[in-house]
């Protein structure tokens, strides 16, 4: 697996893991670089959403891992295993 694919499922794996809010994604995971783009390629992807409503301001809205996220970070789990 490449290493921006892998990036990829290890942002979508600690988005899973427990609800995570706006601020603290992008504290974590924003980045400059073209090579370390998991934030916005999840986005973009449709991946993950950011749910702006449910927060009282644009840090404290909650990130979430959606079904087709989801179903992407189940298959690669399942492909990292057989390797």
């Amino acid at each position: 697996m490449s290493g921006t694919a892998g990036n990829l499922r290890d942002f979508l794996a600690w988005v899973a893991a427990r609800p995570r809010l706006y601020a603290e994604t992008m504290e974590a995971w924003r980045s400059s670089c073209p090579r370390l783009s998991a934030w916005e390629d999840a986005l973009a992807e449709g991946l993950v959403r950011v749910d702006w409503a449910a927060g009282p301001n644009q840090g404290a809205s909650p990130v979430e891992i959606t079904a087709r996220g989801r179903a992407l970070l189940s298959s690669e789990s399942l492909r990292h295993a057989a390797e």
